[in-house]
């Protein structure tokens, strides 16, 4: 690892003041430790030859003020350290994040066995598997931006000062000594350069431990977010049991690698002691030698053996510091590897000019549309040809694996095409800014996902600005208002993590009204009704007629049931047959097809 990574610079910019304050406070330090040196040798000389207190009245004054003012630069220095690691952690998170998700689902679903993106969503998976298809990666993301970045404190709080004062102390001491004694100097110059080489020797160990513990920590933070997020469906199939003793054993050797790594820490410390012991040993051998023979002046003795220890220290605290700072900056190159992963935006894509098409009046086609993932054999899409004029309701049917979710993660921007082309208006929509593309559209997951806020929080996010009068009558059109009514505090209501404390179907019906509540001219439902009863879901079916007739509506299922306008069916990634236009009035009776 380097000595200071320049990428921790380059993108947290908020911190450069506070690292700039910790150089200054280390120079002031700096100077105020030659000084303290010089003050009390002067102070221990007239004493041995009877000066009295009296005397040196003003020389011991102004000691204590040197020893309060290095203190003060010690915690000031910490202090501002501390600030700059905030500030470092709070921009890399906020990074982490946005990055994390312009590469959106297909980056985070994307595992070394070539899982299927789209999967992600998991829209193609009625067991959950495709959730879990993701969770290493994200659990990966999630260990990083808590655990991970928060090593950072030692890095800047620590190690950073100690690197500042490794850097200056020593120098600073070699030239006030060599100025004093030549002798005792050229001592310190020569065994000065023994504490970083042991340190770069112990160092090159430390690197391989100290990453293996690293990866382990992801592998753990990972898999345990997996499995808690997949325990209802593990119970069920009666794997748990194996998933625990899983978690044992990377537990076992995480364990195992920590007591390397503090294993090594304690020894290369034990190392720089001993190193540094040796040399101040020497220094002071030579010097009490010459005291004796008479070559050497009391004061000019007693100012090198207090400088001694100090040209030693910095060095000493940097290694030992180094230990403790390596995890943080083994999370921090992860992190610069995902922000350096560059985000699929073809550069073939026109740019548009002037106004973009509105998805409201724009007529969608895709023209051949190929879609491709890596590692796999066959094409999630291959060769789809669809039309959707504004106001059209879609229905994507057909079995699982089909490509229903594949064709939603097109239209969502979180995949590209890998071959034909999706036109919005005539133009490759592509052209479209991806945030500008999205603030169009309203998704709806199959399993959406619910913040530990209230009901009405969560409804919200919809549109933030939305009044509660809106809230309340876009939860009774999802058909939410029944069960939001019943619960303790109504729309005041916790809903708790990830929604737990409401059912499948309730958490879909939130879902809804979000979607609902969101005024966005498309509208994108993947298994809108599959969590709902029969009459919840026949409500649902009626809004999406009627309410949301100006609208234009994609929806995911795996039959024709309860569908209105266009069903189109994929079966292996291509488009098998374009049904005609059909109604059910009532949930469970005959389709009947509706001519034009």
């Amino acid at each position: 690892m380097k000595p200071l990574d320049p990428r921790l610079l380059r993108y947290s910019a908020a911190a450069r003041g506070y690292l700039a304050v910790t150089v200054a406070l280390g120079l002031a330090a700096t100077a105020l430790i030659l000084l303290q040196a010089g003050l009390l040798a002067h102070v221990l000389a007239a004493a041995a030859t009877g000066t009295g207190v009296a005397v040196l009245g003003g020389t011991l004054g102004l000691l204590a003020a040197v020893l309060v003012a290095r203190a003060a630069a010690s915690y000031g220095g910490e202090v501002t350290a501390l600030r700059a690691a905030a500030a470092v952690k709070s921009q890399l998170r906020r990074r982490l994040v946005e990055h994390s998700l312009r590469l959106g689902p297909s980056w985070l679903a994307a595992a070394n066995s070539g899982a299927d993106p789209a999967a992600s969503s998991g829209t193609d998976s009625g067991t959950g598997s495709a959730a879990r298809s993701d969770g290493h990666r994200s659990g990966a993301v999630t260990t990083l931006a808590t655990r991970g970045l928060d090593g950072l404190d030692a890095y800047f709080a620590r190690y950073l000062p100690q690197l500042v004062l490794a850097c200056v102390v020593p120098f600073a001491v070699l030239i006030r000594v060599t100025m004093a004694d030549w002798i005792s100097g050229v001592v310190i110059g020569v065994t000065l350069p023994l504490i970083p080489f042991f340190a770069v020797l112990v160092g090159l160990h430390t690197k391989a431990t100290t990453q293996r513990q690293w990866r382990l920590l992801a592998l753990l933070g990972g898999h345990f977010l997996d499995v808690v997020e997949g325990l209802p469906t593990l119970k069920l199939f009666g794997r748990a049991k194996p998933q625990a003793e899983v978690i044992g054993r990377v537990t076992d050797d995480y364990r195992r690698a920590t007591m390397s790594s503090l294993r090594v820490a304690f020894l290369s410390g034990f190392v720089l002691e001993l190193a540094a012991a040796l040399a101040t040993a020497l220094v002071a051998v030579e010097v009490g030698l010459r005291l004796l023979a008479g070559h050497m002046s009391y004061q000019t003795a007693l100012l090198v053996l207090l400088l001694t220890p100090e040209a030693y220290l910095p060095l000493r605290a940097v290694g030992a510091q180094f230990h403790a700072s390596t995890e943080g900056a083994a999370a921090a190159r992860d992190v610069f590897e995902i922000l350096d992963t560059p985000v699929t935006a073809p550069a073939s894509a026109p740019t548009v000019t002037g106004r973009s098409p509105s998805v409201r009046d724009t007529i969608i086609r895709l023209n051949d549309v190929t879609l491709s993932y890596p590692g796999r054999a066959c094409p999630a899409l291959d060769r789809v040809s669809v039309t959707i004029r504004p106001g059209d309701h879609l229905t994507l049917a057909g079995p699982s694996g089909a490509g229903k979710s594949s064709l939603l993660a097109l239209l969502l921007r979180f995949a590209e095409p890998t071959g034909g082309r999706i036109e919005a208006g005539g133009a490759d929509y592509r052209s479209i800014p991806v945030a500008e593309w999205r603030r169009q559209i309203a998704w709806v997951p199959q399993h959406p996902h619910l913040f530990a806020a209230t009901v009405a929080q969560n409804i919200a996010l919809g549109d933030p600005a939305a009044s509660p009068g809106a809230i309340a009558a876009a939860a009774r059109a999802a058909g939410a208002d029944a069960f939001i009514a019943d619960l303790p505090q109504g729309y005041a209501t916790q809903v708790g993590e990830h929604g737990l404390r409401l059912s499948s179907g309730q958490r879909q019906q939130i879902a809804l009204a979000r979607a609902f509540l969101r005024d966005a001219p498309l509208l994108l439902l993947d298994e809108p009704t599959a969590h709902l009863d029969p009459v919840s879901a026949a409500r649902v079916e009626e809004v999406l007629a009627t309410e949301m007739a100006g609208r234009t509506v994609i929806r995911v299922a795996h039959d024709h049931n309860w569908t209105r306008g266009r069903v189109l069916t994929l079966d292996n990634g291509r488009l098998r047959q374009a049904a005609a236009p059909i109604r059910t009035l009532v949930p469970g009776a005959t389709p009947v097809a509706v001519t034009s």
